[in-house]
């Protein structure tokens, strides 16, 4: 009698380094509820909330609960099935992401780190998407020096960006042209809309005498969104076109190579394959 290891052949569908339990939909449900807070406390406040007067140490607030949220939800995504594998290629990932990122700084919207976390996050899943996301942006700011108050926000809104591409539509049937279509739209809508987070988690820094387009914690909330609309197309509208450009034009060049590449390596780490013992004869 020997024992003979045999793999069992992986299922028809799309292999997911992660598989999401109700505790980590849970912890990402709650995650997600107080990063929305945290960006968008001006327009859920109401001019007459003593909040207001604290105007400069919410974003500090904020930040520092999101530190602990992240690290909660790091935590339960691990218990649900982040295995030995699964950390490889996510510190292969991350580091990858973090050494890209260098590489348009100070160039208005080159940024080709994004292109990776759309791809990786269609192929490794929803799951996976959100703890690359934040890890990648954690290391690429220890890289660059990047570390600061605004470090939380980057992680969790990197987080949600990575983590929206795992969430589209098809990932077991939808390939080719058609596929690379939905995801360089994907790219090109959620850079806008990370810059446009990104925006919030720092507008309300700004003193409203020093700009007309500053957060005024006294005015109503529609007055605060005509100058927010303003202050994103004063300040960060060039910089989110050129991100979403150079993010559609990597993933309908290279993008291609790059996802059959992740759907090879997830094919032969085999996250979800079960290792069997059999008894067999000689």
């Amino acid at each position: 009698m020997s024992l003979q290891a045999t793999t069992r052949p992986p299922a028809q569908r799309q292999a997911r380094a992660v598989r999401l339990g109700p505790r980590s939909v849970a912890a990402l449900a709650l995650v997600s509820a107080v990063g929305v807070a945290g960006f968008g406390w001006p327009f859920l406040a109401p001019p007459t909330s003593r909040i207001g007067a604290h105007a400069q140490d919410a974003p500090w607030l904020f930040a520092g609960v999101l530190v602990l949220l992240v690290a909660v939800v790091a935590a339960a995504i691990s218990e649900s099935g982040l295995g030995p594998k699964a950390v490889a290629m996510l510190g292969v990932l991350a580091a990858t992401g973090a050494a890209l990122r260098p590489i348009g700084a100070g160039t208005a919207g080159i940024e080709p780190m994004f292109f990776l976390m759309v791809l990786s996050g269609r192929v490794l899943g929803p799951g996976f998407g959100f703890v690359l996301g934040s890890v990648t942006m954690f290391a690429s700011a220890l890289l660059t020096g990047g570390v600061g108050p605004w470090l939380p926000f980057q992680m969790l809104a990197m987080g949600w960006f990575a983590m929206g591409a795992g969430l589209l539509p098809g990932p077991d049937r939808l390939r080719g042209r058609g596929e690379l279509v939905m995801l360089a739209g994907y790219g090109f809508l959620a850079a806008f809309a990370y810059g446009t987070v990104m925006n919030m988690a720092g507008w309300p820094f700004m003193s409203a005498l020093a700009s007309n387009v500053a957060f005024d914690p006294h005015a109503p909330v529609a007055a605060n969104l005509a100058r927010f609309v303003a202050y994103c197309l004063a300040t960060s509208l060039g910089w989110d076109l050129g991100r979403a450009v150079v993010t559609v034009v990597l993933t309908l060049t290279i993008g291609p190579a790059v996802l059959r590449a992740l759907r090879r390596a997830t094919r032969r780490a085999a996250f979800e394959t079960p290792v069997t013992f059999d008894a067999a004869e000689k």
